[in-house]
């Protein structure tokens, strides 16, 4: 059987079980700690409020998570790891860099401005680095490679990082899932990770749900990868009612074998922390690690998608990207 590596050590595929194939752990943007009024950085708090927030998905089945924190978002492998043991959850994590607008980027463009190789080889190196290596002085491998773009264009910078990604994707074998803001440039992404040599199989187009046109979806469907609809409860921009007719309506043209489900969620967030705005917190009130199991689900099958189709994107999908299987 293949195995797939966690925060605390490789397992077999067929021990995934139920997957969300899309959360965050824990995850901020840069700069937090550079904000005098941030909380102090206590990991032993931090990881108590991800247990709390994670628990819940044990009633639903879940067995398995993919963190899809990159580095630049303050990935910590070691709260990681105390949430997994307490839990009794599987943690993937990531290797990987997010867009070159919000991530961070200042140290590689100076390394490769002063001529200490070309930034492609500068992230392959990185990537390969912690696959093969682990992550820091944990020991921790990832099982994924994230990669992100932003909104309507991919940045030269950003195709290196695909480049870059793919390669280490056709050398180890390690999937690569992406982020695309606000449901553009899937295509695009596909078309780059493809080219250079990355099996459509172990690659999965992220956020798509962002997206409500069907000829979008199939456009990227069409190139042989998987897709994710990830977002539901973030219903800033997209109301959840219009991501689950989209995602119902594709499983009845019969693409199944190649959705897979999430929330983006995100257990404890770095920094100073504050309120939503009323009209925002309402668009995000369902936004959490069970929005799937407590009304996505539901609405499907009311739509009526069957219990093996369900299966297939949060089971049989999953473990085909990140076992190979």
């Amino acid at each position: 059987m293949a195995k797939i590596n966690t925060v605390l050590g490789p397992i077999s595929s067929d021990d995934l079980g139920l997957v969300l194939a899309h959360e965050h752990i824990v995850a901020a943007y840069p700069g937090w700690e550079c904000d005098p009024l941030s909380r102090p950085y206590d990991r032993e708090r931090i990881a108590s409020i991800c247990l709390r927030s994670i628990e819940p998905v044990k009633a639903y089945g879940v067995n398995s998570i993919v963190d899809a924190t990159p580095a630049d978002l303050s990935r910590d492998v070691e709260v990681m790891k105390r949430v997994s043991e307490q839990a009794g959850i599987n943690i993937i994590c990531s290797t990987g860099r997010y867009t070159e607008e919000e991530g961070k980027w200042a140290y590689l463009k100076q390394r490769a401005g002063a001529g200490v190789g070309d930034m492609r080889t500068e992230l392959y190196d990185g990537f390969m680095h912690e696959i093969t290596q682990g992550i820091g002085a944990s020991g921790v491998k990832p099982g994924v490679i994230k990669v992100a773009t932003g909104r309507s264009r991919i940045t030269p910078l950003e195709e290196a990082m695909l480049g870059a990604a793919a390669r280490a994707s056709r050398e180890t074998g390690t999937p690569v899932i992406t982020h695309t803001e606000d449901g553009t440039m899937g295509p695009e992404q596909a078309d780059i990770l493809i080219g250079e040599g990355a099996d459509p199989d172990r690659i999965m187009i992220g956020h798509m749900c962002g997206n409500p046109s069907l000829q979008y979806q199939m456009d990227v469907l069409s190139r042989g990868v998987s897709i994710s609809f990830d977002r539901f409860g973030i219903e800033l921009f997209l109301p959840d009612r219009v991501r689950t007719a989209v995602l119902a309506g594709l499983l009845a043209a019969g693409y199944a074998g190649r959705i897979m489900i999430s929330q983006d969620f995100i257990g404890c967030v770095f920094g100073r922390g504050g309120s939503l705005a009323f009209e925002v917190a309402l668009k995000m009130a369902n936004w959490s690690f069970i929005n799937i199991f407590r009304n996505i689900i539901p609405a499907l099958k009311q739509a009526g998608i069957t219990e093996e189709q369900i299966k297939t994107m949060t089971v049989d999908n999953p473990r085909r990207l990140l076992g190979g299987a």
